[in-house]
């Protein structure tokens, strides 16, 4: 089985390799366990435009990461899901973050700083960005409603998937789901 698994993802990322040419229906194919969850759109959609803020308060939008793929995880600080899924995103990170793909987390919500650097430490996570939306503004008009959300967008800011609740991003699944998006290393 593992073989067979290896041998769609290699087919599918070297199909994949032209971001341009992404298909996330391949992607999509090749969920397992928790990315079963993950729900692949019909027709990308326009992601959130309002602005959120790094952890010292400098703006940004979600439009400063076009060009790559980009997982967006909405979170806080007391959400339990959230501190069990976290440590796979930041494994997920780790193996596949780069000029290509990365993993944007977005504190949404009543989040107080100190708060938010207790829980990565906590946890053990240090390769995440602690990125706030303390007005809960994008995570409103990317209607977020329950933590954790995922979503996936694609290099043309667009978001492709959706995933409710927690999930293992650390697993083959997972990482096979991402690498048939972004494709291979070029």
């Amino acid at each position: 089985m593992r073989k067979l698994a290896l041998a769609l993802l290699y087919t599918a990322t070297a199909a994949l390799a032209n971001p341009a040419l992404a298909d996330p229906g391949a992607a999509e194919a090749l969920r397992d366990g928790d990315m079963k969850k993950l729900n692949f759109h019909s027709e990308a959609k326009p992601s959130g435009t309002a602005a959120f803020e790094t952890f010292d308060g400098e703006p940004l939008a979600l439009s400063d990461w076009q060009g790559k793929w980009v997982l967006v995880n909405f979170w806080a600080t007391w959400c339990a899901p959230c501190r069990k899924e976290m440590p796979a995103l930041a494994a997920l990170q780790d193996a596949l973050g780069g000029e290509r793909f990365e993993v944007v987390t977005i504190a949404t919500g009543r989040n107080p700083p100190p708060a938010m650097e207790a829980f990565f430490e906590e946890i053990g996570v240090d390769s995440l960005p602690l990125h706030r939306d303390p007005g809960s503004a994008l995570a409103r008009e990317m209607g977020v409603l329950g933590l954790p959300i995922t979503v996936i967008l694609n290099p043309e800011g667009e978001e492709v998937a959706r995933l409710r609740g927690d999930a293992d991003w650390d697993s083959e699944s997972a990482h096979a789901v991402i690498g048939a998006l972004i494709g291979p290393e070029s």
